[in-house]
């Protein structure tokens, strides 16, 4: 999905779960914060693309042509084969995972549940799309 389709996905699953679980924080705050989490996560990808190619020419695109950056950016990684989408949301479900039972250890239940919602709305949008049905 595009970044601004995670923004909306994260004020819509944000705004739900500060609701119903009532974290620690105000619900702009928290909103931000899922729309925050929702958008950077996918951070990842360059990091893995860096891996796979050696250089790190798809975060060059993304920075150097705003229109792919912003507008197209199904087309900062569409020459990688099918398996990258596969350690892409490998890599977003270990990152939702340390940073839930890092909120877990610290005694932060109540947030460590809302950062899991968003984070697992963010992969099961990446699932939708990356199988056609959305």
């Amino acid at each position: 999905m595009k970044s601004l389709e995670h923004a909306t996905v994260g004020v819509v699953v944000g705004t739900i779960a500060a609701l119903t679980l009532t974290p620690p924080g105000s619900l702009v705050a928290l909103v931000g914060l899922a729309v925050l989490l929702s958008v950077f996560i996918d951070l990842d990808h360059f990091v893995l693309a860096r891996f796979e190619r050696g250089d790190w020419s798809n975060l060059k695109l993304a920075v150097t042509n705003p229109r792919i950056g912003l507008l197209e950016q199904e087309k900062v990684f569409e020459d990688f084969p099918r398996e990258f989408n596969l350690k892409r949301l490998l890599s977003h479900q270990l990152i939702g995972g340390v940073a839930v039972v890092g909120l877990v250890l610290s005694g932060n239940l109540v947030f460590a549940a809302f950062v899991g919602v968003v984070i697992y709305a963010h992969i099961v949008c990446d699932l939708l799309r990356d199988s056609g049905i959305a």
